[in-house]
């Protein structure tokens, strides 16, 4: 059957922006749809950390997405009488070669996105169409959409991506269940520029407060949101006015200093869709997994979908790798969403108790076990990786910042990276050896002022590091090397070189 692209995603969020971008600069042909007629103008994620503004250098845009955040310096939760009960000092430079945590306006993260899929030739974004219903058979998905005009249209495509959101279209049509790992809490947030008065200390702030529990973020320039819990006894219209504002707010937001853009009742929710594939479709973003907006990993884990993807699908598309890799989407990345699912549930009912004595026992809790208010990322799934064997593998490699001023990364390009101490490459077998070399999918580097802080990260004398920059595995030995290499999924004999930019370099040689 003839197919209008490789790839159709449905959602035109960040999520799946970010999705049609990465699928562009990989050279696969892809469309999205997305109902809205217009980008949407109002922010709801505000948060990205170091691994996600990795994943827009990916693509060139590193250093204008830095032009449009604000790095998060701080990060603290208080009690209900003020007490600091956990502070992070967040704004330094991290592993990523990136701040570890940023803010941001998201309709301006949202044009950038939207601008990059403009410039790409191999994809388009088609506002103002709607999906109808989804059909799979030979091979191909068949998305019937309404257009801008109100006509039927049927496009097909091998797979589909479905970033449609909460309320996801594709998740319902296919009839896929949720789980739920949590509560549901009403929360109002409340975005807006405060102008002539200081506001609360501090970029993020959890104001666990058992009268009523509230979240302060400050974002760039002007602007901040607060959250505040919904009780049963208010009035939603009363506490969404100024004067309503002003007095949850305890005076920071006051009508004489605070000018809101974004008043709204929303839910706080813990939900994971119980299957994230059905045939050739997959579930990414809020359509696979919902939780509350603690530690701000909503956003950064719908992205974290799409770049786990979008390598495997470029392989496939390609003939280098088997269409079982993409098996591997799911197995991987359920696991790691389910952590933070759970970790915000958890936090979210610790946060939000109105429960004056169980606020007692949180604060006691955390003040002894301080590492709970700020938990570490866990290692993916099974998968492409070398497994929980290595301490290293399934988890985010560390990005040096070279001599030069330059990161790792632009070095690499979208492709494996092998970095190795000189001696273990040349201990390889001369079929192994020469086969690595005209390998164009990797990239050998073995210059210590390159890989050297790499390496030591590892604890390791060879790493090998995927396109979406998590850990195969670590080598110690030639031997183990050998082995190490029998992991990469690539078979098949290359297709013509298609640019993969930035940036647009052949197989590093070794130095």
């Amino acid at each position: 059957m003839s197919q209008d692209c490789e790839v159709i995603v449905v959602g035109g969020g960040p999520v799946g922006v970010m999705a049609l971008a990465l699928l562009g600069h990989a050279g696969v042909r892809a469309v999205g749809i997305e109902r809205e007629p217009e980008l949407w103008e109002q922010a709801r994620a505000v948060h990205f950390d170091g691994e996600t503004v990795r994943s827009f250098q990916s693509m060139g845009l590193g250093e204008e997405l830095s032009a449009r955040i604000k790095p998060m310096c701080d990060y603290r939760m208080e009690n209900e009488a003020g007490e600091t009960l956990v502070a992070h000092a967040t704004g330094q430079m991290g592993p990523q070669a990136w701040h570890s945590e940023v803010l941001f306006h998201q309709p301006e993260i949202d044009a950038l996105l939207r601008a990059e899929v403009e410039r790409l030739a191999d994809v388009e974004l088609r506002l103002g169409t709607t999906l109808l219903d989804i059909q799979q058979g030979d091979g191909s998905v068949r998305c019937t959409v309404r257009t801008p005009d109100g006509t039927t249209q049927t496009l097909t495509a091998r797979w589909v991506i479905a970033c449609d959101g909460a309320t996801s279209t594709v998740r319902r049509t296919l009839g896929i269940a949720g789980e739920n790992l949590g509560t549901d809490d009403p929360w109002l947030v409340v975005d807006g520029h405060l102008r002539g008065a200081a506001g609360i200390k501090g970029d993020m702030v959890f104001l666990g407060r058992h009268t009523r529990p509230a979240l302060w973020i400050r974002l760039p320039g002007d602007r901040v949101r607060m959250e505040f819990k919904v009780l049963p006894e208010d009035d939603r219209e009363e506490i969404a006015t100024p004067a309503g504002i002003a007095r949850l707010s305890r005076g920071v937001l006051t009508p004489q200093h605070f000018e809101p853009d974004r008043i709204a009742v929303y839910t706080f929710r813990a939900r994971l869709a119980t299957s994230w594939r059905v045939g050739n479709v997959f579930l990414a973003g809020d359509a696979a997994h919902l939780a509350p907006p603690l530690f701000g990993q909503g956003l950064c884990a719908g992205l974290r979908d799409v770049a786990n993807l979008v390598w495997k699908i470029r392989l496939v598309s390609s003939g280098r790798a088997p269409e079982s890799l993409l098996d591997t989407y799911e197995s991987e990345r359920k696991d790691h969403a389910r952590y933070w699912v759970q970790q915000a549930a958890t936090m979210a009912g610790l946060v939000q108790t109105t429960d004056p004595v169980m606020a007692a026992r949180r604060d006691a809790h955390i003040r002894a076990n301080p590492a709970d208010g700020y938990p570490s990322a866990p290692a993916l799934g099974p998968g492409v990786h070398t497994g929980p064997a290595d301490p290293h593998a399934g988890r985010i490699s560390m990005q040096p910042m070279l001599p030069d001023g330059t990161r790792l990364d632009d070095l690499v390009g979208r492709r494996f990276l092998l970095a190795a101490t000189p001696e273990l490459t040349a201990g390889l077998p001369d079929p192994v050896r020469k086969a690595l070399e005209a390998e164009s999918e990797v990239a050998v580097l073995t210059s210590p002022q390159f890989v050297g802080q790499l390496l030591t990260s590892v604890e390791a004398s060879a790493v090998l590091v995927r396109p979406d920059r998590y850990v195969l595995g670590t080598a110690h030995t030639p031997e183990e090397l050998e082995a190490l290499l029998r992991l990469l999924p690539l078979a098949g004999t290359p297709e013509p070189r298609r640019e993969m930019s930035p940036p647009q370099q052949e197989n590093i040689p070794q130095a």
